[in-house]
């Protein structure tokens, strides 16, 4: 919000003590409502911080215990196929006669086809390589058969391209992963082949679900690479995917154990399944943590804003009875008539009130006696600068306009004569009829049209003027008698006379944020930067206040400009030797109604 905005809004509160009396009664309640508001919230949200995380820690450590515990069991059950007799029978004499392989390889198809369907009912299936044979066994529920390979198939690709013994990998359909290790040769820890077994996620629902206990939460189950292994489906923000810093910062706090962590991404909890190299991982969205206290805020909303609609009512009807005598006494002083006698006595008051409406009348009195013996004094001296300024600038120009007349009688056609004439007439008219000191815009736009013109003739060939109104509602404005015209006689004195010709003279007029700016501009010689300083010095002496002297043509401007309107007027000056000056003057626009 801006400064003058936030000035409009405590206007009515800075003018009006009533104003402020309900405002002060009515944040009397509210504020306190508000802070124990907010250190309610904060105290809520703080316990249910604690309890959530204390409650996903202990869960994190139970299901990343159990899932560990899941997968030794898989783990056992390949270890069971791996030390199967007819297994090591097989592989160390499987390039023996025809019969005696066959009825080896038979042997280890049953023994796969019996551990596929009776070891564990998230068994989908399981699939044995044998790098020296070239054979692999495949058992699941669509086919028995072995085929006759010369690289590693797919399942065990990993394993020999990267020397692993150990590989947890996603598998073709989503609800499945397959389970890969190494049979190595005990002397060298040659690989002799791999076991891979098909197993559903089913197996670790229950675990998972213990987690899983918010629909706003995510569980995931990390690889050893950080990638996705396994997210259960059903969750809204199942799409969702953790950033790598967070799942690096994941990957090396998991292994100490479980713990959580604090991001941007919410609260993630994480628990390591060691026997597997994987990681448990759930996410608790900030929101879940908020939701409470965020209930607790809206309760102490509505407490506060009913607390602020009762109090506005009850300071309402005590404010206006104990700050109507204030306001009333307040319209009095404003009625006040410090020129005339038109106030009335007090009435007979005891109180505080009648004590203020006492005094009042009595320092009015007192200074309209002041105002007849000092300030009249110096009223009238300022009607008599402004007579001498008329006093003395009108002479000199009638003797210029009078020779210029005699000149055009013989020169010039009697339509151009008049015109003259006509402009001079209406000049002295302006000066002498009108009674006010302060004019519009208009009228003194129109006095400097007659003087421009008067010159122009004069210096014809010579003279270009320009009066450019851009703003016509600035029109209105209100300015001190005789104002233009001495700012653009100064450049006729001080700027042309120094320069030859051709002359331009610019004047114009615009409105800007509720203040007027009349700009005169010449071609002339203008100031060297000493006399500029100089110049700026004088009118800012008048514009504080200091008296004129006896010059009548910038600073008599200035200062009468600051009679009529204090620091809220601006005379400004500018100057650029042999390409010109430029006087800008300010001042506000009545205000509309």
């Amino acid at each position: 919000m801006s400064l003058s905005a936030l000035r409009k809004l405590l206007l009515p509160f800075r003018r009006n003590i009533r104003n402020r009396l309900i405002l002060i009664m009515v944040l009397l309640p509210v504020v306190p409502i508000a802070i124990v508001t907010a250190i309610a919230v904060e105290n809520n949200r703080s316990s249910m911080e604690a309890e959530i995380v204390e409650t996903n820690l202990t869960n994190m450590k139970w299901t990343a215990d159990n899932l560990d515990e899941r997968f030794a069991q898989l783990n056992n059950l390949i270890y069971s196929i791996q030390i199967y007799p007819e297994l090591s029978d097989y592989m160390m004499n499987g390039t023996d006669d025809l019969s005696r392989r066959f009825a080896a390889q038979r042997s280890v198809m049953n023994m796969l086809t019996s551990v596929s369907y009776s070891s564990n009912r998230h068994l989908r299936g399981v699939q044995l390589y044998l790098k020296e044979a070239g054979r692999w066994f495949i058992v699941d529920s669509m086919r028995n058969d072995i085929e006759t390979v010369h690289l590693p198939p797919e399942p065990f690709k990993e394993l020999f391209d990267n020397g692993k013994d150990y590989v947890v990998r996603s598998s073709s359909n989503p609800e499945r992963f397959q389970l890969v290790r190494s049979i190595n040769r005990f002397e060298n820890r040659e690989k002799l082949g791999g076991i891979a077994i098909d197993v559903g996620w089913s197996v670790f629902h229950q675990s998972l679900e213990l987690l899983a206990s918010n629909d706003d939460e995510r569980v995931m189950i990390l690889n050893a690479d950080g990638s996705v292994l396994y997210r259960p489906s059903g969750s809204r923000q199942a799409d969702a995917e953790l950033s790598a810093e967070t799942v690096s910062a994941v990957r090396a706090y998991a292994e100490d154990g479980h713990g959580f962590l604090r991001t941007d991404e919410g609260y993630i909890f994480y628990g390591a399944i060691e026997t597997a190299g994987l990681v448990a991982v759930k996410t608790v969205p900030e929101t879940v943590i908020t939701r409470s206290a965020n209930r607790t805020m809206r309760t102490g909303l509505v407490v506060g804003l009913v607390s602020a609609v009762v109090s506005a009512i009850a300071a309402s009807l005590l404010a206006w009875r104990m700050a109507d005598p204030i306001v009333v006494l307040a319209k009095k002083m404003s009625r006040v008539g410090l020129m005339k006698e038109t106030d009335r006595p007090p009435p007979n008051r005891i109180d505080e009130i009648g004590l203020l409406e006492t005094r009042l009348y009595s320092m009015s009195v007192r200074i309209r006696e002041h105002i007849k013996t000092e300030y009249g004094l110096k009223l009238e001296m300022k009607t008599a600068e402004l007579k001498a300024l008329q006093a003395q600038i009108h002479p000199h120009f009638l003797q210029n306009t009078l020779q210029l007349i005699g000149n055009m009688l013989f020169t010039k056609t009697p339509e151009e004569c008049y015109g003259v004439i006509k402009s001079l007439s209406e000049m002295f008219r302006y000066v002498i009829r009108e009674p006010n000191e302060l004019v519009t815009v208009d009228q003194e736009l129109g006095h400097l049209a007659h003087y421009l013109r008067i010159q122009e003739m004069r210096f014809a060939g010579r003279l270009s003027c320009r009066l450019e109104t851009e703003s016509p509602e600035a029109l209105i404005g209100r300015l001190p008698k005789l104002t233009l015209q001495p700012l653009a006689e100064n450049a006729f004195v001080h700027g042309f006379e120094a320069k030859p010709g051709p002359w331009l003279l610019h004047v114009s007029l615009r409105a800007e944020n509720g203040r007027m700016a009349i700009a005169i501009r010449d071609s002339g010689a203008g100031m060297p930067e000493e006399k500029l300083k100089e110049t700026r010095r004088r009118l800012e002496a008048a514009l504080a206040g200091q008296p004129p002297g006896d010059r009548i043509g910038l600073t008599n401007v200035a200062s009468r400009i600051h009679k009529h309107f204090g620091a809220e007027g601006e005379l400004l000056i500018d100057s650029e030797r042999n390409k010109g000056t430029v006087v800008i003057l300010r001042l506000p626009l009545p205000e509309k109604g």
